[in-house]
């Protein structure tokens, strides 16, 4: 057998061959390592930055499609559900004359004359001024011609046929019970910001991404806003008022379950400040359609304030007795002035009769018992030193309620002249005289169950409960018997008090007011109805006080929102009038 030899230089080759694959092989594992090692720094920071914008900081794309799933701006809703205000899409109509021409200029912007389109456009929006829509059209300045524009007229103005007029789809914010308490809800701007009312409160709120999804509730009943709404509407047209306002108050909790101010004006209507500005002046007076007569105009509201007056002398111990009578049949002489009643009643009243008769004489002697800075006290805790107690921004001053509370003073605002409030200051007095003594303010919130206030006591438990028979007492023997609704046990107060003026008071002016409560046996509601400058016509019987125009306001509501709000007729359940009444048939 033959044995070679190999020689050296091709076995230190093959050494180095091998040296070299297995340096390949290690630089190889060490880069795929390397990458992978950066692979997963990369995963694990990507991973950690994922989970730190979906827990910890939400980014613009999560805001983003939780905004697309929102409203732009928050439902609001009685406290029943029903929708008051929410988010509409809707169209606009705008004018494009550069529709029609390649490039932007030259060339008709329309293919009829305007004359005929703007008849066109009349045919599809009655409300629409030909003439005002014929110039614009021909005067060839692109803009709006109406601001909200239904689907179902979009498809109508599409068959015109005319390129130039344009609907882009806009959000819009609609009102679906129409003008029905536009005092309360406001209306939003072309800001996009709400103003007047719970719009305005409310605006951080309904626009907020945080709570603009849930819809807020407001305490108002819409069946009884809109029954009030209608008696007083029917009522001021029956006596050509110039205004009229209203409120229903629950006594216990201070929420309102209606609010109106007539004339209204209708928040679809109101986009622009132009537009709520030629709104402005009512037809039927000189006050702004968008003013609330319920909560920002003060009034004298005469002897509505009587009740409250005998209220303050049997809480202060002046009045022991309802028996006691005071003179009544020469005039009340008051730094010079005489103080009369509208014709001599009788030689002597008694507190049942001062209140039946609604005589100043002798509720200005009971004041002036009481003393002025009582009094004041008095209705300082009754909320009437301070501008009205709501979430509305628009809230009235009182006027009268500083100066030297001196015995003439007491004497002029026993019967209610002297000092002005708002028809809502005499409702929340009124709630905490007949609810058991206790003030609340009056609020546009729902108050849930077990949850209302606890408010302040003003009067004595046994106060209020006198006080229930003394205004059952007015409705059922005095000026109040056109608001005794049979079977709701209604009690009251008219007043009647005239406007001042230049050089003094307008004897052919007043302010006729009827403060109401129902049931007297059990107070849950109190009802105020306010008309402005009342006229005697054939439906008030020639007359212009609160027993003939603003009692029967309230006679026929009342029948309307009782049982809606639980309160049902029942004829043989009243409040016990058996020991006044005596006092009431007693001679003078």
């Amino acid at each position: 057998m033959t044995v070679y030899a190999v020689p050296r230089t091709i076995i230190a080759g093959q050494a180095a061959l091998v040296d070299e694959r297995r340096r390949s092989l290690l630089i190889a594992r060490l880069r795929l390592l390397l990458v992978i090692v950066v692979f997963v720094l990369v995963a694990m920071a990507a991973l950690f930055k994922i989970a730190f914008i979906g827990l910890v900081q939400p980014g613009p794309a999560h805001q983003s499609m939780a905004d697309a799933l929102l409203p732009p701006r928050g439902e609001i809703s009685d406290r029943n559900g029903v929708p008051l205000a929410r988010a509409f899409p809707a169209y606009a109509l705008w004018y494009n004359p550069a529709a029609m021409t390649e490039g932007g200029d030259g060339g008709p912007p329309l293919v009829r004359t305007p004359e005929e389109v703007a008849l066109e456009l009349k045919a599809i929006f009655p409300d629409l001024d030909t003439h005002e829509i014929t110039q614009q059209l021909a005067s060839g300045r692109p803009g709006y011609l109406r601001r909200r524009v239904l689907p179902d007229d979009a498809n109508r103005v599409m068959r015109i046929g005319e390129l130039a007029l344009e609907l882009p789809q806009e959000d819009d914010r609609h009102y679906p019970q129409g003008s029905l308490a536009a005092h309360i809800l406001g209306y939003v701007a072309a800001d996009g910001n709400g103003r007047v009312g719970m719009e305005q409160v409310l605006n951080d709120r309904l626009l907020d991404p945080a709570t603009r999804g849930e819809p807020v509730a407001l305490s108002i009943d819409m069946r009884v806003q809109g029954a009030l709404e209608d008696e007083l509407r029917s009522g001021m047209l029956s006596v050509n008022a110039v205004g009229a306002a209203g409120i229903v108050l629950d006594v216990d909790t201070g929420e309102v379950l209606a609010l109106a101010s007539l004339p209204e004006f209708d928040p679809n209507q109101v986009v622009t400040e132009d537009v709520v500005l030629s709104q402005e002046r009512s037809d039927a007076g000189e006050m702004p359609r968008s003013f609330n007569r319920v909560t920002n105009q003060v009034y004298e509201l005469g002897s509505t304030f009587k009740p409250l007056t005998v209220a303050m002398g049997i809480d202060a111990g002046t009045i022991t007795d309802l028996g006691r009578t005071w003179q009544a049949s020469r005039p009340l002489m008051v730094g010079g002035n005489p103080v009369r009643d509208s014709h001599t009643i009788g030689e002597r009243l008694n507190v049942p009769q001062t209140l039946i008769h609604s005589s100043n004489i002798t509720s200005g002697q009971i004041a002036a018992e009481v003393g002025g800075p009582r009094m004041l006290d008095y209705l300082t805790q009754l909320g009437m030193a301070e501008p009205a107690y709501i979430e509305l921004p628009a809230r009235g001053s009182p006027l009268g309620m500083r100066g030297d509370w001196n015995e003439s003073k007491a004497i002029y605002a026993g019967f209610g002249h002297g000092i002005a409030v708002t028809p809502l200051h005499l409702a929340s007095a009124y709630a905490a005289m007949v609810n058991g003594g206790i003030w609340r303010p009056a609020t546009l919130h729902r108050v849930e169950p077990g949850q209302a206030p606890r408010g302040r006591r003003v009067f004595r438990a046994s106060t209020s409960a006198r006080m229930n028979q003394l205004l059952r007492m007015i409705a059922v023997y005095g000026t109040g018997r056109n608001a005794d609704a049979p079977g709701f046990r209604v009690g009251g107060k008219t007043g009647s008090a005239e406007k001042p003026g230049v050089g003094g008071y307008r004897r052919t002016t007043l302010v006729s007011t009827f403060a109401a409560a129902f049931p007297m046996d059990r107070p849950r509601y109190v009802v105020i109805a306010m008309l402005d400058e009342p006229q005697g016509t054939a439906a008030s019987s020639y007359q212009r006080t609160a027993a003939w125009n603003a009692a029967p306001i309230v006679g026929r509501l009342v029948p309307r929102i009782g049982p809606q709000l639980g309160v049902l007729p029942d004829a043989d359940r009243d409040i016990d009038l058996t020991d006044l009444r005596p006092l009431v048939e007693r001679g003078n």
